[in-house]
């Protein structure tokens, strides 16, 4: 079996008395995506957050590339390889769409530049936002302010700066979060053509976005695995479909 690219050992973060995250095992290979699924509560969000590095475990390790990087904080991840979006999208909307891109490249560049050039003379940048752009299907919109895109346009501008930072692990908290049938079915689309190049994870209430996309299932609750499996072993867990998926739906 391949070596993960990322992995989680006994990862526990608590809040209070509460486990959100409770000792939780994953392993993410190189060019899989994993599903994490779970009722509202689970800790899905907090567990993403352990991964990204915007919150520190309590308990266990985050493992990427076969080294520790539990003390790591986010922006040092990132730049490492490991992006994200969010469950509500975090763009800058008095900036033009191409601008909020650039922002994103010019994070992951570092010092490449000096700091008194103006962003938008950086060349190199305004090529890879165009890149970005295009590979979301945002070109038209690139002169346009960010506020005034749809929300599903949103949706694609936060996933594109993610990939302005030319990333190696692609974290997706709730992509499909508010959008609308047509929406959905672009994202699913989408999500579908970055597995040929990003290996990812994904946080998702959309149940039939999940079982189209994910290689593998991990179900939390309560902080906890309580199953994972390919889709289709997800999807006829006994314990899965009465905690989450519904004993009387055919899914």
């Amino acid at each position: 079996m391949a070596q993960a690219l990322l992995r989680t050992v006994q990862v526990t973060k608590r809040f209070g008395g509460l486990n959100a995250v409770d000792h939780v095992d994953l392993e993410l290979t190189e060019g899989e995506l994993v599903a994490v699924i779970g009722p509202n509560g689970a800790g899905k969000t907090t567990f993403i957050n352990l991964l990204a590095g915007a919150l520190r475990p309590d308990k266990g390790e985050v493992i990427y590339a076969g080294a520790s990087i539990s003390a790591t904080p986010m922006h040092a991840r990132a730049i490492s390889g490991i992006t994200r979006s969010f469950q509500i999208a975090s763009i800058f909307p008095e900036l033009s769409v191409t601008e909020n891109v650039m922002i994103a490249a010019q994070a992951h560049a570092g010092h490449s530049f000096q700091f008194w050039k103006p962003v938008h003379s950086e060349t190199a940048l305004k090529d890879s936002a165009a890149h970005c752009l295009a590979r979301l299907g945002l070109e038209n919109h690139a002169k346009r302010p960010a506020w005034s895109l749809s929300h599903g346009e949103k949706r694609l501008l936060e996933i594109a700066m993610a990939l302005a930072a030319k990333p190696k692990v692609l974290l997706l908290d709730e992509p499909m979060a508010g959008l609308g049938i047509e929406e959905a079915r672009h994202m699913v689309a989408l999500i579908r053509e970055l597995k040929r190049s990003y290996t990812i994870l994904l946080v998702e209430h959309d149940m039939d976005a999940v079982f189209a996309l994910a290689d593998r299932v991990i179900v939390l609750a309560g902080g906890a695995v309580v199953a994972s499996g390919t889709p289709d072993e997800v999807r006829v867990d006994p314990e899965v479909r009465r905690a989450y998926l519904g004993d009387d739906e055919d899914v």
